[in-house]
């Protein structure tokens, strides 16, 4: 069984992703990182050169191949992956899903600095946070009702995040023994 993580941009979904993979001793996969080897590019360079249509195209197709493995895996996925209905449905049913859900300004806050998300770039704080608020709108209702779990993560650190994330897979019985996946139905 795969476990993904959904949310906003600098939600944490990586940072988490791969302190639940050391802890569930599985293997981490950032399909961002994935999508940018295919590319040979970075996701902010195929965004200028071919727009958003085009990089959601290729999102889609990896996130389709990734939830087919097999293998179990936890999987960090870009931000925008909800906006597709294939992709929401493909996690769905494919993996348990957890949104990390936090507020635009706890984000806006940690991507003050950032310059790699094509979503976030230029503007004044204010225009960043904005734009946070309205990709929550859209995004929001899609993250709601594509996952599993929902867990909030504002104002706390990955540690104590991916603390909550284990103790609701523990309850749910995705967890076995001493902290790994167990075997139960997608």
């Amino acid at each position: 069984m795969h476990f993904s993580l959904i949310g906003l941009p600098g939600s944490g979904k990586s940072t988490i992703g791969r302190q639940l993979a050391r802890q569930w001793h599985l293997p981490f996969i950032d399909s961002d990182h994935v999508i940018e080897q295919r590319l040979g590019c970075t996701i902010k360079q195929y965004f200028a050169e071919h727009g958003e249509a085009a990089f959601r195209d290729v999102e889609q197709q990896v996130l389709a191949e990734l939830l087919a493995a097999t293998a179990p895996c936890v999987l960090s996925t870009g931000g925008g992956s909800v906006l597709r209905a294939a992709n929401r449905q493909a996690l769905q049913a494919h993996s348990t899903v957890f949104y990390l859900q936090s507020a635009p300004e706890d984000i806006a806050r940690r991507l003050r600095n950032d310059t790699t998300r094509p979503l976030m770039q230029g503007g004044d704080p204010l225009q960043r946070l904005q734009r946070l608020q309205q990709l929550l709108a859209v995004r929001g209702p899609l993250y709601l009702a594509t996952a599993h779990y929902v867990v909030d993560a504002a104002r706390q650190n990955a540690s104590q995040v991916g603390r909550k994330i284990g103790m609701q897979a523990e309850l749910a019985g995705l967890l076995t023994g001493q902290g790994g996946p167990g075997a139960a139905d997608d």
